[in-house]
């Protein structure tokens, strides 16, 4: 491997590495469904790597709702993007918040948020 084939490695690594990560999340029921305010914060560098989505999951697994994300955020960041008119099953008093960016994909962790 040459030098700069490792410096391009290490690179590549290191942006898989940092996944997005959820810095707050706010919640209000209005009617029988819910409005989701989440804050991200990932390193964008632009349409080669940006976080480009983010999904609400209950304790099983079952996704409730999804928040694509059609642009890099690379000078907004923190930021803040809504998600509206998504039904929690009776009974579910937390959700789970997954992040996923153009290169990583869903990330493995998880974010949990109790319901209002």
């Amino acid at each position: 491997m040459t030098r700069l084939t490792f410096i391009f490695a290490l690179i590549a690594s290191s942006a898989v590495a940092d996944p997005a990560a959820v810095t707050g999340v706010a919640s209000a029921k209005t009617g029988g469904t819910y409005t989701f305010n989440v804050t991200l914060k990932h390193p964008d560098t632009g349409w080669d790597h940006y976080a480009d989505g983010w999904r609400i999951l209950d304790a099983d697994g079952t996704v409730l709702g999804t928040r694509e994300l059609l642009h890099p955020h690379v000078d907004e960041q923190p930021f803040t993007r809504s998600l509206s008119g998504v039904k929690i099953p009776e009974g579910v008093t937390s959700v789970l918040i997954q992040t996923r960016d153009n290169v990583s994909g869903w990330s493995d962790k998880m974010h949990k948020h109790t319901l209002n």
